[in-house]
């Protein structure tokens, strides 16, 4: 199928009010898609793979790197599917599209690549054991999930970095089951945050070793927004004592926000954070592709004595993309020190 076709089908999926929901909004209806039931438990391998009975879903991964030159660094790679109907087959009858996404982002630059795929002809897809997640030459891949190369390329960019975890996976929200509105729409979602990172980043000066540290968000789901929901602002952070958070907000039409959290000790001891547990309140804007997006926040935990302020890495992370959106490395200064990712949509 050709880029055009992929795009009107995306197009046909979502109609216009899904677009500031980004990715996340294809579909408000189930549709005969199977939904996330609370109790069901997340099952491995076999859940690093697809999940074709749903409408969408995605693959994750986020890197705060140092370089050998001594300066900052942040990668992203994600790979979405999106369902035209809850089947998988063979061959171009194949109602499964696929999208990847990649970036670097530098202190002063920003570069993006895009890429779109039908599933069923080899082009992309994933598969649980041994994990292959891919998308044309674009690549995370290894004998299990703890232990990857991954790899992209763009006009301007490529990377080539090792993975491996030394934590374990953790569950967010009810063991796996994270609900994202007071009216209950929810997903399956867990990550695995104790990725160690070592590679080369290939930029239009030349190539940087790196090392640093990666996340890796996996979530699928059909109806996971409320039509009410406008975007959301989503963070994970890395504190220097070894201790990790996720949380995010989704914006309501009516100015109110539903949150929700986890915290992960050192060890990997996960416990999640209701709504209203996580504040974010931005601090500092910055006009971005016609938009006044916020580019330092300040994030609180009363529970966990955390009241820190992110900064962006470069305030100019645009993902200029079919469902556009901000996405870049931030650095952590308050009563916890470290680095983070920051991801934002619907502005």
């Amino acid at each position: 199928m050709s880029v055009r076709m992929i795009l009107i089908c995306l197009a046909c999926l979502i109609g216009a009010p899904a677009w500031p929901q980004g990715f996340a909004g294809l579909g408000e209806q189930a549709d005969g898609f199977a939904v996330p039931a609370r109790g069901r438990a997340l099952d491995f391998p076999t859940d690093h793979g697809a999940h074709p009975e749903y409408r969408i879903e995605w693959w994750y991964v986020t890197a705060n790197l140092r370089g050998a030159d001594g300066r900052d660094y942040g990668i992203q790679w994600t790979l979405f599917r999106s369902a035209l109907a809850p089947v998988a087959t063979d061959g171009w009858d194949s109602p499964q599209i696929w999208m990847g996404h990649a970036a670097i982002t530098t202190p002063e630059a920003h570069f993006v690549a895009e890429r779109f795929a039908r599933d069923g002809v080899g082009q992309a897809g994933a598969i649980a054991d041994p994990y292959q997640v891919w998308i044309d030459d674009w690549a995370m891949a290894g004998a299990d999930v703890s232990d990857v190369a991954l790899r992209a390329r763009g006009d301007e960019f490529s990377y080539d970095l090792r993975l491996s975890a030394d934590g374990p996976l953790v569950a967010h929200g009810d063991a796996g089951y994270s609900v994202k509105s007071a009216s209950g729409q929810a997903s399956y979602y867990y990550s695995q945050p104790f990725y160690e990172v070592a590679g080369t980043l290939n930029l239009p000066d030349g190539p940087v070793a790196v090392r640093g540290q990666a996340w890796l968000d996996r979530e699928w789901s059909s109806q996971p927004l409320d039509p009410g929901q406008r975007g959301w602002d989503w963070v994970s952070l890395h504190f220097d004592d070894d201790a990790r958070m996720m949380g995010f907000q989704l914006r309501q039409e009516d100015g109110d926000a539903y949150t929700s959290g986890t915290w992960i000790s050192p060890d990997g001891g996960a416990a999640p954070m209701a709504d209203g547990s996580v504040i974010l309140t931005p601090l500092a804007e910055t006009t971005v592709a016609g938009r006044e997006v916020p580019i330092k926040w300040r994030v609180e935990v009363p529970a966990r004595g955390v009241d820190v302020e992110i900064t962006a890495l470069n305030p100019n992370a645009w993902m200029d993309t079919l469902f556009a959106y901000w996405e870049g490395p931030v650095r952590i200064t308050g009563t916890h020190n470290g680095t983070g990712y920051l991801e934002m949509t619907g502005y």
